[in-house]
């Protein structure tokens, strides 16, 4: 099965040319290179969130194969999804799942169901895509789409990505695809952007969530960053560093009402 290109032409552009001037112009490859074990990328346009992305993939030395765990923002298809065989489609080409280690995350969880229709028109995976492309030819993923459930669930989710690891004798990059704050004002948003980046990068989801609730911030993909942060501790993180952080109020000029991003890597 092929997944084609959803949001190609909206979120980024569609003609491959342009696209890889577009990565080219939001990345650098003369940056030293961190052995991330799992990333924090946001997901909105290129225009406005590419920026954050690129100096995130940027720094970091790439494996063969990068988890992409990112939320469902349209309730599509089973709650904890994950696609174990085929092809993901961009204007850069194709790329392909890594049939071996998606099937033995999925045997190791006991949330994950295989499923296709999470993962048609969500854009919060495919957008890292590309990058991924531009920096390494060949790459492989596996993608997964969380709804909203208990934080035990991300938890659980992400222990069993490294049971997955272990089983199939892999490695990979855990990318937790997550915008920050959604539509407030830019110094108030900044504001609880900040609180939220502190817990992640003391590698504490549980202070995480209790922020989320008593701040109310609206970060969309905390769910990604759960089963980020719980698999990259089983597999001995340590710290973790804010590369960049920007808001759409950056790109825009409209500092009234704006969305935060942030990229984070977390490393051994």
């Amino acid at each position: 099965m092929i997944r084609e290109a959803a949001v190609a032409g909206q979120f980024y552009p569609a003609w491959p040319e342009e696209l890889k001037e577009t990565i080219e112009y939001m990345t650098s490859r003369e940056k030293a290179k961190i052995d991330a074990v799992g990333v924090v990328s946001p997901h909105a346009g290129y225009i406005y969130s590419g920026p954050v992305a690129g100096a995130v993939f940027s720094r970091i030395k790439f494996t063969d194969t990068f988890i992409l765990i990112g939320p469902n923002h349209r309730g599509a298809g089973k709650p904890f999804s994950i696609t174990t065989s085929g092809r993901w489609r961009t204007p850069l080409g194709e790329v392909e799942i890594n049939t071996e280690l998606a099937g033995a995350i999925l045997k190791a969880s006991g949330r994950l169901e295989e499923d296709t229709l999470a993962h048609h028109y969500e854009h919060s995976l495919e957008v890292q895509v590309p990058f991924l492309q531009y920096f390494k030819p060949g790459v492989k993923i596996v993608p997964i789409v969380l709804s909203i459930a208990h934080p035990d669930v991300y938890e659980e989710i992400g222990r069993a990505v490294v049971k997955g690891f272990k089983e199939a004798g892999e490695e990979a990059i855990i990318v937790a695809s997550s915008d920050m704050t959604h539509y407030e004002p830019q110094e108030k948003a900044k504001a609880k952007d900040k609180l939220a980046i502190e817990a992640i990068l003391n590698l504490d989801s549980d202070e995480l969530v209790r922020r989320i609730a008593k701040h109310d911030i609206s970060m969309c993909g905390y769910a990604p960053v759960i089963s980020m942060i719980t698999a990259a501790k089983e597999l001995g993180a340590k710290k973790a560093e804010l590369v960049k952080y920007q808001t759409s109020g950056d790109s825009s000029g409209d500092y009234s009402s704006v969305v935060g991003y942030a990229g984070i890597i977390v490393s051994r």
